[in-house]
């Protein structure tokens, strides 16, 4: 198994790439791409840790070695939000990168399973789709937007407010991946009893959690830390479906199956060797949940629209 990092010398890259080499399956791959010219200075570092897992890096203009043989490439590459910028400001800037190294993939590992990190998701996975429709090597199964972040922080925060173990929380969260487009199902949280108080402010709490983090660093990054395990989550997934296991259920960014939501929607698949098996049913929202679902979908249709018109 081959793991490519693209934007590995970055804050999510390098902890990202950290998590990978403690954690992947004996005798995987991995290898880091960053045009920051320290990234074969992080592989190095990395590979003093005695996991069997190779580590090598590549810096410059072009991540071909990189990609070469890869089975999953992540994206992380891209600026971070700052104090005062929402996720829709590093638009200008991440979109071009995302469309340049979706480029370099369908060219090298056309095949591979693609997870986007890069915000702002719902409109960079748009980006990513339509640059894989040019080339002729799209494949709506094979790429996903991790929002798995998104789930963490509500299980985090409910675990916090409930005094439960974390570990066993499980929170679908559906929509997109930016403020109020981000859609937490509280009322499908089994053994949980949220009030109506509660699920408000836990849902705007999940929503502003990312401005939460920029404002605490006061201009020092972004969620990268957690983004990072998040990935890593999202990336064994993928892993363990690519080997077979069955029964692998996540939620994510990807082209939807449901004419009623926008073009590309969070979440559930079922995953398996070739990536999305099935997309899962969402279930039944409580009230408040289909009214803020129907506020996000404007939103959502916004975002993706942008991507389509740059890709033009």
């Amino acid at each position: 198994m081959k793991i490519v990092i693209l934007g590995a010398a970055g804050g999510i890259g390098q902890g990202l790439a950290l998590l990978l080499k403690a954690q992947l399956p004996v005798g995987s791959e991995l290898a880091l791409y960053d045009v920051n010219s320290i990234t074969p200075g992080v592989a190095v570092d990395l590979s003093h840790i005695p996991t069997d897992v190779t580590v090598n890096g590549f810096s410059g203009k072009d991540p071909t070695l990189a990609l070469l043989g890869a089975d999953i490439v992540l994206i992380a590459a891209g600026i971070a939000r700052k104090p005062g910028m929402a996720r829709s400001d590093l638009f200008d800037v991440n979109a071009g990168i995302v469309r340049k190294l979706t480029e370099d993939i369908a060219h090298t590992c056309p095949k591979a399973l693609v997870g986007i990190i890069t915000n702002p998701v719902n409109s960079t996975v748009v980006i990513s789709a339509e640059t894989f429709k040019k080339a002729g090597v799209y494949n709506k199964n094979k790429l996903f937007g991790i929002t798995t972040l998104d789930i963490i922080r509500a299980r985090s925060f409910i675990a916090k407010l409930k005094n439960k173990v974390s570990e066993n929380i499980k929170v679908p969260v559906i929509g997109g991946h930016s403020g109020v487009t981000i859609l937490p199902l509280l009322s499908q949280i089994p053994d949980i009893s949220l009030t109506e108080s509660e699920i408000k402010t836990l849902t705007q709490s999940i929503q502003n959690a990312g401005t939460e983090v920029v404002k605490a660093k006061e201009g020092g990054g972004s969620a990268t830390l957690s983004m990072a395990y998040a990935a890593a989550l999202f990336c064994f997934s993928l892993v363990r479906a690519l080997n077979g296991e069955k029964g692998i259920v996540e939620y994510a960014y990807v082209e939807s199956d449901r004419k009623q939501y926008p073009r590309f929607f969070a979440q559930p698949v079922l995953l398996n060797e070739n990536g999305i098996a099935e997309y899962k049913e969402i279930g039944a929202l409580s009230a408040f949940e289909q009214k803020h679902l129907e506020k996000i979908l404007d939103e959502l249709n916004k975002d993706i629209g942008l991507a389509e018109q740059f890709n033009q």
